[in-house]
């Protein structure tokens, strides 16, 4: 999904090494409301295509939960020292675009 999803691939580089979060691609329209068409038609995507589809309709990614932290699993803590240390990762890393709580 890598070349349909530019902006998400280069946002990685934002993010500690080795770490993997849960969560949900989507595409938002004007009005603040999920476009799952754009999203499905995003897909299909690559190249130049997937360029100018990602400056028409660009796809954020919405974390639910941090699985991995800097090779440090952990899925074996509790939710909330989980959710406790994603909250962490976006403000120490200052996240933005295309990340999303």
């Amino acid at each position: 999904m890598g070349p349909a999803f530019l902006e998400v691939v280069a946002g990685t580089a934002q993010l500690p090494d080795a770490t993997a979060l849960d969560g949900e691609l989507v595409v938002w329209d004007a009005a603040g409301r999920l476009a799952f068409e754009r999203l499905q038609n995003r897909l299909a995507r690559r190249g130049a295509g997937a360029a100018r589809a990602a400056e028409e309709w660009p796809a954020h990614f919405v974390a639910f939960d941090l699985l991995r932290l800097s090779a440090t699993d952990t899925t074996g803590w509790p939710y909330r020292r989980r959710r406790a240390a994603l909250e962490s990762v976006f403000t120490a890393c200052c996240l933005s675009a295309p990340w999303a709580l």
